[in-house]
C-alpha cells in the first residue's frame, strides 16, 4: 500500500449529505474484484447522462476539478452498504482524502485499509474547508499526516485528530497484510520451532 504522508492539492467541494457506496460505486460495477479500472465509475450516475456522455454540472467534471486529489463532502459519507469497491473507486481516480463531519463506519475503516486518509472535522471547519473547495484550481489544500494538519490556500490551519495505530499504518504504508509481514521473522521463528517439536504435524 502507498505511505500517505502530506497531499498537496486541488480540493472538490461536494456538499451533499449521505453520499452512500452506491452513489460512489453503483451496484453494476461490483462485479470485479480487480482494484484498478473503477476510477471512470465513480459516481457514474451522477458524472454521465443517460447517453453515456459526461454531465457538464458534475463537480468532478469541472476542468478545476479532474485532477482533485482530496474531496470535501458531506455528513454521514460512505454509508449504505459495505463494498470495498468505495475506495477502490476514489483512489483509483485519484482521491487519496476525503474529509467530512462524519462517516460510515464500514467505509472508514476500508479506507485505511486502502490508503485513503478519511479526515473528520467539526461543521464550522467542514463549512471553512467547503468555501476553500470552492475556489476551483485555486482551491489548493494541504493534508498534512504527520503533523494532523490541513492547511488552506489562504494558510488557514485545521488540526485533526486519527487514531495513532491507524496514523502509522497509513505513514508507513502497511494494510492487513503489510501488518503481518512484519512479524515474519517471528513467524518463520515460531514455525521452525513448531517444525522441531512436532515433526509429525
Amino acid at each position: 500500500m502507498e505511505k500517505f504522508t502530506t497531499l498537496t492539492g486541488v480540493a472538490a467541494p461536494l456538499p451533499i449529505i449521505n453520499v452512500d457506496t452506491d452513489m460512489i460505486i453503483p451496484k453494476q460495477f461490483l462485479k470485479t474484484i480487480k482494484r484498478t479500472g473503477l476510477g471512470t465509475a465513480l459516481f457514474a450516475e451522477m458524472r454521465y447522462n443517460e447517453d453515456g456522455s459526461e454531465n457538464a454540472d458534475f463537480i468532478l467534471n469541472k476542468p478545476a476539478y479532474r485532477d482533485a486529489k482530496i474531496l470535501v463532502a458531506g455528513d454521514n459519507f460512505g454509508c449504505g452498504s459495505s463494498r470495498e469497491h468505495a475506495p477502490w473507486a476514489l483512489l483509483d481516480f485519484g482521491i487519496r482524502c476525503v474529509i467530512s463531519t462524519s462517516f460510515a463506519d464500514i467505509f472508514y475503516n476500508n479506507c485505511f485499509k486502502n490508503g485513503i486518509l478519511p479526515v473528520q472535522v467539526t461543521q464550522e471547519q467542514l463549512d471553512a474547508l467547503m468555501d476553500d473547495a470552492s475556489r476551483g484550481s485555486n482551491s489548493t489544500v494541504t493534508v498534512d499526516l504527520e503533523t494532523q494538519q490541513i492547511k488552506g490556500p489562504d494558510g488557514g490551519t485545521i488540526s485533526f485528530e486519527i487514531d495513532p495505530f491507524r496514523k502509522h499504518c497509513l505513514l508507513n504504508g502497511l494494510d492487513d497484510i503489510g501488518l503481518t509481514m512484519e512479524k515474519a521473522d517471528s513467524i518463520a521463528a515460531f514455525e521452525a520451532k513448531n517444525l522441531e517439536t512436532h515433526p509429525w504435524a
